[in-house]
């Protein structure tokens, strides 16, 4: 049985957020997106401890199995930049939320920023309650709307397509194809657009080499295990760039 706190109600379980148990939640090159070593670092968690999840199954408590971050922030403030969500899907809603902590704006919105699981608890349903308990907690604080830029669960077998493309695809039901999609969908999420660039790696080869493990001998696309879209490879200019889309999804609560 799983129980969900904020790290909030247990701070002794922080150290475990960044554990090996979690290492593998996403595919190592994801973890060099600049955006995320700005404003992601372990010290800014102190800024959102009511918005930070960690689940524990009931028979083990003192584990975390599970866990979820999402930050507040100011949206449709009547400026451009925030009249609809933003293209850059993950990398600026966090900047978004940086910007409004440090100014005191008060939040009218959350954007979730990612549920993790141990690979042994994979599959159990897990990601939902998470998601459930994200969605609770949103409306407990007395905000209407959690938005979350989607990763698609089942995108990286299908690299080469446009995003557009993909989540127009529906089963029989009507509901969408992809597993974590329909997830959000059957909890009350919205599709509302794509983020086109949700997040940008760019690094010279020798760093996607000990990331990925492949060669980059070729200039044009690369199709690199996990990634959602094609790495763009220069061997003149030495580097390789990732433009991973996800898709704002709207929960209102």
């Amino acid at each position: 049985m799983l129980q969900t706190f904020t790290l909030a109600e247990r701070p002794e379980l922080r150290p475990q957020l960044w554990g090996p148990q979690f290492a593998s939640s996403f595919p190592e090159f994801m973890n060099h997106d600049p955006a995320a070593d700005l404003y992601y670092p372990a010290p800014y968690l102190d800024r959102y401890l009511d918005y930070v999840l960690i689940g524990v199954d009931a028979a083990a408590p003192d584990q975390a199995i599970a866990k979820g971050f999402c930050v507040p922030f100011r949206f449709q403030d009547g400026t451009e930049e925030r009249a609809s969500l933003p293209d850059g899907g993950w990398s600026t809603v966090i900047r978004w939320a940086h910007d409004d902590q440090a100014n005191r704006r008060a939040a009218n919105a959350v954007s979730a920023l990612e549920i993790s699981i141990v690979p042994e608890h994979r599959g159990t349903g897990l990601s939902r309650r998470m998601l459930e308990a994200m969605r609770a907690t949103v409306a407990a604080k007395g905000i209407g709307v959690l938005y979350a830029p989607v990763r698609p669960t089942g995108k990286h077998a299908m690299p080469q397509e446009p995003m557009e493309t993909y989540v127009r695809r529906v089963r029989e039901d009507g509901l969408p194809q992809d597993d974590w999609l329909r997830t959000h969908v059957r909890l009350g999420g919205r599709i509302v657009q794509v983020a086109p660039c949700s997040m940008v790696i760019a690094a010279r080869l020798a760093s996607w080499r000990r990331w990925t493990g492949l060669v980059f001998d070729r200039d044009g696309e690369t199709i690199v295990p996990g990634a959602l879209s094609p790495v763009h490879v220069s061997r003149a200019q030495d580097h390789a760039v990732y433009v991973e889309p996800n898709v704002w999804v709207e929960h209102r609560v």
